[in-house]
């Protein structure tokens, strides 16, 4: 039914979770066409192990998985059998989101335009990485600060960080990494420190060793 799309390139397929993740992480797609039921995992628990998740149109024949889909901010539902007209009706929806975006250019790192999957207690959620202000180590976990919000991740601030663009999110000392489309200004400290306060509000105190980093990056 997709080679009737030729905007539509097929990279990938797919028969089990395993595959599905070895192929995601390998090909880095755009847009994946998802089932519920692969053996396994099911299709909520692929998208919970990826660092990256690239959009989502769920295929399945199971309509009471529709609500919870929702959960995953996925473009859209599609029911077995699927008909041609809904497919296009799904297709344009996933190309509008990849438009806006800017999904449509390729980073190994991941940066603005990118989205994170976390868990926090019982919902799950796709978070915008420009909505970020900062990551914070909590032991094995990282607290992400976005908004109002203050959910987990069960990586270590390392691993968050190592799939992270560094021109955007730098890592200031052993407990966090900021946004830095987030700050304001700074202020040097004794020893050759520094201060960064961001338009929130919030104060952090960057160490010695990155100090010069981001003297250098912003120019103090």
């Amino acid at each position: 039914m997709l080679k009737a799309f030729p905007r539509i390139s097929i990279i990938g397929e797919a028969g089990s979770a395993s595959e599905a993740l070895e192929l995601i992480r390998l090909l880095n797609p755009e847009l994946i066409f998802l089932d519920i039921h692969l053996p396994g995992k099911n299709g909520f628990e692929i998208l919970q192990e990826l660092d990256k998740v690239p959009a989502v149109i769920f295929t399945t024949a199971f309509d009471q998985y529709a609500l919870k889909s929702f959960d995953y901010h996925t473009i859209d539902y599609l029911l077995k059998p699927i008909v041609s007209d809904r497919l296009e009706l799904a297709i344009a929806k996933a190309e509008m989101f990849l438009k806006t975006t800017s999904s449509f250019v390729k980073k190994e790192k991941l940066g603005s335009g990118d989205r994170i999957f976390v868990k926090d207690g019982t919902k799950c959620c796709f978070v915008k990485l420009e909505d970020i202000r900062y990551f914070e180590s909590k032991g094995n976990y990282t607290q992400i600060h976005s908004g109002s919000s203050r959910p987990l991740m069960l990586k270590t601030l390392q691993q968050v960080a190592d799939t992270l663009d560094e021109q955007q999110f730098l890592r200031i000392n052993r407990q966090q990494i900021i946004n830095v489309n987030f700050v304001s200004n700074s202020k040097g400290l004794i020893g050759g420190r520094l201060s960064l306060n961001l338009i929130t509000g919030e104060t952090f105190e960057v160490s010695r060793r990155q100090a010069n980093k981001i003297k250098e990056l912003f120019q103090f």
